[in-house]
């Protein structure tokens, strides 16, 4: 039935095969060795091209004209704990989050959770509502100020899930 060896595994892909294009003179072709074994083969893949409906401006690498909820939120927290003066090590130990993940959330790395973004708050001495209004006023601030100013200001609530 099977033309596989009994100790074998049988490697199925989980995407179909691109059918083969020609290859074009900026890429140098890839080198063939025949000692390699056909896992290592997969390692060697090329990054996952961006979505097709991803905007312009993240395309060409630039940011956005509109700030990111995960910066604004970032930077209001790292602004409360210096205003404090305290470490990155003393919020993460009061609010049970790792150092690391902090600071990446500080630098607007991570999307944090709501638990994370509270526990941040709480560690803090804020409330959550609180984080989430004061990140709510640098944006409006932001983007009264930014090259977008001539957009209609929003005077409404701003969410977070």
């Amino acid at each position: 039935m099977s033309n596989q060896r009994p100790n074998e595994a049988r490697v199925i892909p989980l995407r179909p095969s691109r059918p083969s294009r020609p290859s074009s003179p900026s890429r140098p072709p890839h080198s063939s060795n025949s000692s390699r074994s056909s896992h290592s083969a997969h390692s060697s893949r090329q990054p996952a091209p961006r979505p097709v409906d991803a905007p312009d401006a993240a395309r060409k690498g630039e940011r956005p004209q509109e700030p990111l909820w995960r910066d604004l939120v970032g930077d209001v927290l790292r602004r409360e704990r210096l205003a404090q003066e305290r470490t990155l090590k003393d919020v993460a130990d009061a609010a049970r989050i790792s150092m690391p993940y902090l600071s990446e959330v500080e630098r607007g790395r991570k999307e944090a959770s709501s638990e994370v973004l509270a526990a941040a708050a709480r560690a803090l001495g804020l409330g959550l509502g609180d984080l989430l209004s004061l990140a709510q006023g640098e944006l409006t601030r932001q983007r009264h100020s930014g090259p977008s100013a001539s957009m209609t200001p929003y005077d409404g609530l701003c969410l977070a899930a």
